[in-house]
Parts: C-alpha cells; sequence; structure tokens
C-alpha cells in the first residue's frame, strides 16, 4: 500500500519476566531511510531489536514488515523476509575463515546462483577491503574493527531489506568508526534502509534521516535528525553538552 511504512511497531511491549524492557513504543522506518534509536545503557535499545527479529517476541503489540504482521514470526522466518541484524559483539564464528563467516550470511539464500554470491562477496571486499586480504584467516584472528566489518558484511550477505544495526561502532578506534559509518551511508546510498542503534548520538544523528530517543523502555522524543541534533533536552544527556 502506497504510504506503508516499511517496518512499523505498535504499542510494543517487551518483557523480561515481569520486568517491562520496552513499554508501548510506536516506531516506523521507510523505504530508503536510515532511521537511528538513540538512549543510555538499559533504556531498550537492544530489546527492541531483539524483538522485531523474534529473538525475544514482544509480549504485547504488533511488528508489521511491509504491512504484513511478523509478530511471533521465528526468527529465522524473519531473516527469510529481510530483516537482518547486526547484533551488539558481533558474534562471528571464530574458528571460520573470514571467507566461510560471509558465506554464512547467504545460507538462506536457496533460490540464488553463485554467480550472484559471488558478485556480492565482491561486493562486500570492494566496501571492505581488509576482508579480501584476511579472507583465510579465522575470524577470531581478527582485530575488533576487522570483527565489526565482518558482522556487517556477513548481513550484506544475506540480501537485507532492511539491515539493523546495534552499536557498530563500540570499541572501535576512530578511524574504524568513519568507515563503518562511510559504510552505512554507502549500502543506504545503494537502497538498503537502516535501523540504527548507536550510543554515540553524535554520530548516528549525522547518519540518519530521523530518530527516536528512548528512556526507560520508552519513546520520549521523535523527530528528523537535524531537529533532535539540536534539541538542548538531547544536546544535555546525549552530546555532554552543558
Amino acid at each position: 500500500m502506497a504510504g506503508t511504512p516499511l517496518l512499523e511497531l505498535k504499542d510494543l511491549h517487551v518483557r523480561y519476566g515481569v520486568i517491562e524492557a520496552v513499554r508501548g513504543i510506536h516506531l516506523s522506518v521507510n523505504e530508503g531511510e536510515v532511521v537511528t534509536l538513540i538512549g543510555g545503557n538499559g533504556a531498550g535499545k537492544t530489546t527492541t531489536l531483539r524483538s522485531i527479529s523474534m529473538v525475544h517476541p514482544p509480549a504485547q503489540g504488533q511488528v508489521l514488515f511491509k504491512g504484513e504482521d511478523i509478530t511471533g514470526m521465528k526468527s529465522h522466518h524473519v531473516v527469510a523476509k529481510g530483516i537482518v541484524q547486526v547484533p551488539e559483539g558481533r558474534h562471528i564464528f571464530p574458528n571460520m575463515s573470514v571467507a566461510e563467516n560471509l558465506g554464512m550470511g547467504a545460507f538462506q539464500r536457496t533460490k540464488t546462483t553463485k554467480q550472484e554470491v559471488s558478485s556480492d562477496l565482491d561486493h562486500v571486499f570492494e566496501l571492505f577491503p581488509i576482508l579480501q586480504e584476511r579472507r583465510k584467516q579465522l575470524g577470531g584472528t581478527l582485530s575488533g574493527g576487522e570483527q565489526q566489518m565482518l558482522a556487517i558484511g556477513r548481513a550484506l550477505m544475506a540480501k537485507p531489506k532492511l539491515l539493523m544495526l546495534d552499536e557498530p561502532s563500540m570499541g572501535l578506534a576512530p578511524q574504524v568508526v568513519e568507515r563503518v559509518f562511510a559504510v552505512i551511508a554507502e549500502v543506504n546510498k545503494e537502497g538498503i534502509p537502516v535501523l540504527l542503534i548507536e550510543q554515540n548520538a553524535q554520530m548516528a544523528l549525522g547518519a540518519a534521516q530521523r530518530g527516536y530517543v528512548i528512556e526507560t523502555g520508552e519513546i520520549v522524543l521523535e523527530d528528523d535528525a537535524k531537529t533532535l541534533l539540536g534539541n538542548d533536552q538531547v544536546r544535555k544527556a546525549y552530546l555532554g553538552e552543558e
């Protein structure tokens, strides 16, 4: 339907036992957008992504993708729909080579030809040339920055219709962070929408068109990214300004 968001969260509640980590949030991502969700530690950012992926299904509310209610769907079916997450901490396969890790990203693409997969692999190597140099190296021997590149490359091999990134800059050197965010911009220009979770609010809002601020499981602000960058509350709480 015209005007239907690619991803839409409606009145989403997520619980861990008796603790309600996310409380009735509404959020959307449109085709072609980079949308960021910012907030402090424990605010509910990662929990939100985990509920979209159905790793931790919501207790209440709906997750809609292309207008279809996917709430409660098995997580591997969510990936097959095109929602691909790069988790916090990367979670690469340490005892597999870089090439094997990237190949795992294409695991569910059963209708894709070897030539298409090979072409996509070449594209990942264009985005992250260091991975081509390290293609035979075990994932666990890579630096933190290289592992983050590998995790993003693996996600891209799944041909995402929505790419979700959880704290991609965490623990990385500034020059690696710049490269990661350059790739986020590049894949978005290629047409892949992005939902970005990031504690570096300056980088996140600089990369996004729209943003949401979450505090203690609730969305407290939403606006276009430039407006949020100029918001006094955001600047004091997340940009370290007095």
